[in-house]
């Protein structure tokens, strides 16, 4: 049977990023010092799950962090000291596309 939470990023293999790659396009690595992860943008669901934490940024980061990620050292998630260090680069999660709005 195949493990399906990967708690340390040693454990991800190559085969393990092409998959996910497959799967959600564009992954990214997270690193804070020694601990690492991977983490794909943020969906419509995790948006709105995030959204509905209030004015609360950094249960808007922690859900964020939870719903994008992939795998990797969870220490990252449960330690403050790590969680703090990536909850800036949580921002680059959150993209969008350029619409434009044009009156006919």
């Amino acid at each position: 049977m195949q493990k399906t939470t990967i708690e340390t990023f040693s454990e991800i293999t190559p085969e393990q990023i092409a998959s996910w790659k497959e799967q959600y396009k564009e992954i990214y690595k997270l690193t804070v010092e020694d601990k690492a992860c991977i983490v794909k943008l943020a969906d419509r669901k995790t948006l709105s799950f995030a959204s509905a934490s209030g004015k609360d940024p950094m249960k808007f980061n922690e859900l964020i962090l939870k719903g994008c990620w992939l795998g990797g050292d969870i220490e990252i998630q449960t330690d403050d000291n790590y969680f703090i260090s990536v909850a800036a680069q949580l921002a680059e999660l959150v993209k969008f596309k350029t619409a434009t709005l044009e009156k006919l």
